[in-house]
């Protein structure tokens, strides 16, 4: 580790080097060196992220739009390389990135309040809202189809013809629910046809932890940008809206437990709005409550879709795993749809 380290033009030699926070996809590490000098360190998981230089490039034409643009913006730009790269590469470790550690900031790991909700909302529409004139074609797609709802039921359909007979059978239940739901694959085809819609900077990975906190619990902004791409608004509110409204996780095995609380979802969506109003289309604006609909239907299909076909993407934790995170997300999306008018009326958005 010291090795690699000894990369990087830090001032002073590093002292501890420490996991740090709940991430799955990435080694995360805290570095400290001298008195008060802290970094981020990572690895790159390249199973996940199948060209990490793309990743790197996409941060590099972010970071000097930015300060070109928008210079008071909060942005964690990369510790440089002594070679002056913003990335490190080791042929036998891997890829790697170094940032700053921004002084008086904390992130948390589960949303627990409407005001947390609505800080993480508002920053997510900060970021995008200050790209918004910002040439999207110049990013590279590190996930390709990521959010692509198409892509995804297509290879639904394909896992009832082509997957496991005793799992099929067992999930026919669910997957008849699911199959009942097929408007919103066919209003997401709409809206990639739709002129109104824009492709946006879009962060596509909106959990409460990508939001850094100050000490008066005020958003400041937002990390981990390996999945930013170009994308639709939904994306990003709809992940909100997908991980933020119930007070328990996709995890959670007693259905019961799932509801949407009013409040957060009035959090998440006036942050949002307040950040992105004057750049979305009154077409866009329409499609607020879609977002989540969305998000939640094509995580319980991509779900369901794994457990048919054994396991080979998510794998399992415990027998039926993603069986029931599938059923999870199935009973968030009918909480949701239940509330739409209840919560189309809390949420006038002018």
């Amino acid at each position: 580790m010291l090795s690699l380290l000894n990369e990087y033009n830090i001032e002073e030699q590093p002292i501890s080097v420490l996991p740090f926070g709940s991430g799955l996809i990435n080694n995360t590490w805290v570095v400290k060196s001298g008195i008060s000098n802290k970094y981020i360190f990572q690895k790159i998981n390249e199973n996940v992220f199948k060209e990490p230089e793309s990743i790197s490039a996409n941060i590099d034409c972010i970071a000097e739009y930015i300060k070109s643009n928008h210079p008071d913006y909060l942005f964690a730009s990369p510790v440089l390389t002594k070679d002056q790269k913003t990335y490190l590469h080791d042929k036998q470790e891997g890829y790697f990135r170094m940032f700053p550690f921004i002084k008086d900031s904390h992130s948390v790991d589960v949303v627990q309040t409407a005001s947390q909700a609505y800080e993480a909302a508002s920053q997510f529409g900060k970021f995008t809202r200050i790209l918004n004139e910002f040439d999207v074609t110049k990013l590279k797609v590190t996930i390709p189809d990521f959010h692509n709802l198409t892509l995804r039921y297509s290879q639904f359909r394909s896992a009832l013809k082509n997957g496991n007979p005793e799992r099929l059978q067992s999930a026919a239940n669910l997957i008849n629910e699911l199959l009942q739901l097929t408007f919103i694959v066919t209003e997401y085809e709409k809206i990639c046809e739709n002129k109104d819609f824009k492709k946006r900077v879009t962060h596509h990975d909106t959990k409460i932890s990508n939001v850094l906190f100050g000490e008066n619990n005020k958003g400041l902004c937002v990390i981990d940008l390996d999945t930013v791409m170009p994308g639709y608004f939904i994306s990003d509110l709809g992940d909100m809206i997908r991980t933020y409204l119930s007070p328990v996780s996709e995890e959670e095995k007693d259905y019961s437990k799932i509801e949407i609380r009013d409040d957060f979802y009035t959090a998440v969506v006036t942050g949002y709005y307040n950040e992105m109003k004057d750049v979305l289309s009154e077409t866009e604006k329409q499609y607020f409550f879609y977002s989540g609909v969305f998000m939640i239907y094509m995580q319980s299909i991509r779900f369901l879709t794994d457990y048919l076909n054994n396991d080979m993407y998510y794998g399992e934790k415990y027998p039926g795993h993603n069986f029931v995170r599938a059923g999870n997300q199935v009973v968030l999306l009918k909480r949701l749809l239940e509330k739409k008018q209840l919560l189309l009326n809390r949420t006038v958005l002018k």
